[in-house]
């Protein structure tokens, strides 16, 4: 599958555009972003409009336990996903320190998860994934997972359901091109927040808004 390639540039006004979109943090709904179209449905012999949201496409990777986490995993849950890769020489540390935060926060909820993608899989293996997560304190797998698989799906997804940067480009530090951010998904699978993961000012908004999720019920909108 073909790697879809955004320049710089529309990355960085993507994320400009979609953090304009987020409310303000007194407020207690949380705004659904991305593409949305309505549709037509006929419920009892009447017609009406619903609206239909993006939503994060269906995936299956390798966990640092090897084992396979899917949509399913985390249907009717909340979680955070972000990109990255271990031998990352830059933003990397600071969003894995800033991640233990919200890890720490959440970890006792079993309605909450976090999925890291490496963008490296064919260095960031499944026993290395499991030491580095160790490395950090994360025990086991039940809240965060460190997934890795086929290097054009994780690209994809990253770029396509998550709408942020997940790429190679030789001309970057480590051999990737990847965003900072922490995107805040629904028991829906909607996107309800991005935030920069290397700003503590940000991950501090991201744990604020995460219980106004967890407290609604898996059908809300």
């Amino acid at each position: 599958m073909k790697t879809i390639l955004f320049s710089k540039i529309h990355q960085v006004v993507l994320l400009a555009f979609l953090a304009a979109c987020q409310s303000p943090s007194g407020s207690e709904r949380l705004p659904i972003l991305g593409n949305r179209h309505a549709e037509e449905l006929t419920v009892n012999g009447r017609t009406q409009t619903d609206t239909v949201y993006h939503t994060i496409a269906d995936f299956a990777f390798l966990n640092q336990e090897g084992d396979t986490v899917s949509n399913a995993d985390v249907a009717g849950k909340v979680y955070v996903a972000d990109f990255f890769f271990t031998s990352c020489p830059t933003i990397c540390p600071i969003m894995k320190k800033e991640m233990l935060r919200v890890y720490e926060a959440f970890k006792a909820d079993s309605d909450f998860k976090i999925l890291s993608h490496t963008i490296d899989p064919e260095y960031d293996t499944v026993a290395l994934l499991k030491d580095y997560a160790a490395r950090l304190g994360v025990e086991n797998a039940d809240t965060w997972n460190f997934l890795t698989g086929d290097q054009e799906k994780i690209f994809e997804i990253g770029q396509t359901s998550y709408l942020t940067t997940a790429m190679s480009d030789k001309n970057e530090p480590g051999g990737y091109l990847h965003s900072g951010a922490f995107v805040l998904i629904d028991q829906q699978g909607r996107i309800r927040g991005v935030y920069d993961g290397t700003k503590a000012t940000q991950v501090d908004r991201l744990i604020k808004d995460i219980p106004k999720l967890l407290a609604l019920p898996d059908e809300s909108s």
